[in-house]
């Protein structure tokens, strides 16, 4: 074997294992202590998101001006997020009090790498039955306008 084909497959190996590392970032989700139903709902789907993408998801929640005397509606806040994403995630670190914010980190179920190899998969197997669909309309369609079927 000579030294370039040696140094051309290191490379192919090397380049697939970067394909399939992932890294695993950890996004951020702000909301205010009284939140509407409707903007609790749209940052809800952004945390299920971001942890069935296998993303960590630090949740975080500004208390402002007297807000601040009440702690414990912010737990119960970030109590209520916890159970809603508990199908996608766990929490990592309960809420705890970080000067005018409350903080909760969650992960997710899956591991990252995981999660991209089922987004690959689902993304293949949409191509293919895209492709089976575009064939058979057009097979049926020929069918239709076979000369022999007029009588």
């Amino acid at each position: 074997m000579d030294y370039g084909k040696y140094k051309y497959e290191a490379n192919m190996k090397a380049r697939e294992a970067r394909k399939n590392q992932a890294n695993t970032v950890q996004k951020e989700i702000r909301m205010g202590l009284k939140i509407d139903t409707h903007d609790y709902e749209t940052k809800r789907r952004n945390v299920e998101k971001f942890l069935a993408g296998g993303d960590k998801v630090k949740v975080i929640i500004r208390f402002r001006g007297r807000e601040q005397s009440r702690p414990e509606m912010g737990i119960k806040l970030l109590g209520r997020m916890a159970e809603d994403v508990a199908e996608y995630g766990f929490v990592e670190s309960h809420p705890r009090q970080d000067g005018r914010n409350m903080v909760m980190v969650m992960n997710p179920h899956k591991k990252k790498a995981q999660a991209m190899a089922e987004a690959r998969k689902r993304k293949s197997d949409a191509e293919k039955a895209a492709q089976r669909q575009g064939d058979e309309p057009a097979a049926s369609a020929e069918d239709a306008a076979t000369p022999g079927d007029e009588s």
